[in-house]
């Protein structure tokens, strides 16, 4: 079955994207008869793939910025992180301490791209402890409220509102392969309900996370191939993702090679480049992942998606502003409008 997928995946000019997934074409009808009358017009049915897409970015947003947040890492050296190192290995032990107890192998495999040798650095400088992790991530939250309210109290009363109904959407979306997400899914909620509302966007974030690796994995891709065909979608200079996410020189030209072999890029001695079905197989996996994770907002239902989309965009241009200013114009990815 993964070997099927992948072959349909990789191939950059046959894919039939729906013999790999339900699209939300597939699943739900662009247009339905109203039931039992033969003579009302046909009813529209939403866009769920359009709705993905652009919710997607305000939830990547809504958590990504706390990643490099100031106030996180202060945080993370009190609890005795080197100051060199508390921004990225803080961000690792955070995220990662609902899995911790299964230890850094099952993490690397979750995170996907990130740098193995930077979670092995965070499980060390811990000590292997899974509750060193759990105050790391209880630091994160203390900062989360904290800077939500200073940098974007715009989203403080929406998170407060939807988180209720973000957590009946959340029990309801299949675990099946979506590790991380599950691990998050069994922390204890918090009291406080805008940081409720947060792990509930969270656990959507990560739900969708575990969707794409599965897709990546599916077309044959290590986690360096990964960075340098997203790094050549978001048009960025060379080896900038794979060089932010951790990657070793030595794994990165491993990335290019094997690119070459499957025909997805061009290496010379002087440059390396990604041809255009290397483009084309990551475009694939950005719309894959958009058609196989609408689910959270059907569920929702389309008023709410929609609500979601108007009120949750305005306060995550602030935040992404924010870390423009913390981390750089690159980073977050996954919350910028390709040009």
């Amino acid at each position: 079955m993964l070997e099927s997928l992948r072959t349909e995946v990789c191939d950059p000019e046959g894919m039939d994207v729906k013999a790999i997934c339900h699209s939300a074409e597939s699943r739900v009808p662009r247009h339905l008869d109203v039931a039992g009358c033969h003579t009302c017009p046909m009813v529209e049915a939403p866009d769920w793939f359009e709705i993905t897409r652009r919710n997607a970015r305000s939830v990547q947003t809504t958590i990504g910025w706390i990643y490099w947040d100031p106030g996180a890492t202060a945080r993370y050296i009190e609890l005795g992180l080197p100051e060199v190192f508390a921004e990225p290995l803080g961000y690792m032990a955070a995220r990662c301490a609902p899995l911790a107890a299964a230890g850094p192998d099952a993490v690397i495999a979750a995170f996907g791209s990130i740098s193995a040798r930077g979670i092995r650095g965070a499980f060390n400088v811990l000590g292997h402890d899974p509750e060193r992790f759990e105050q790391c991530r209880r630091a994160r939250d203390e900062a989360v409220v904290e800077g939500l309210h200073a940098y974007a109290p715009g989203i403080v009363g929406p998170l407060v509102e939807i988180g209720p109904e973000l957590w009946s959407v959340v029990e309801q979306l299949p675990v099946m392969g979506r590790v991380l997400m599950a691990a998050h899914l069994a922390v204890p909620r918090p009291d406080d309900p805008l940081l409720s509302g947060w792990h509930a966007i969270n656990c959507i974030r990560e739900w969708r996370g575990d969707t794409h690796w599965a897709i990546v994995v599916a077309a044959g891709l290590t986690h360096p191939e990964a960075s340098i065909l997203h790094n050549a979608h978001m048009d960025y200079e060379t080896d900038w993702m794979p060089t932010s996410r951790g990657s070793t020189p030595e794994e990165i030209e491993a990335g290019w090679t094997a690119l070459a072999h499957k025909g997805l890029a061009e290496v010379d001695q002087d440059w390396h480049r990604v041809l255009p079905h290397g483009r084309a197989l990551r475009q694939r996996i950005e719309d894959d992942t958009d058609r196989l994770t609408t689910l959270p907002w059907e569920l929702l239902g389309e008023d709410r998606s929609r609500w979601f989309s108007e009120t949750f965009e305005p306060p995550c241009e602030a935040l992404l502003a924010r870390v423009d200013e913390t981390a750089g114009p690159n980073y977050q990815p996954a919350s910028r409008l390709r040009t």
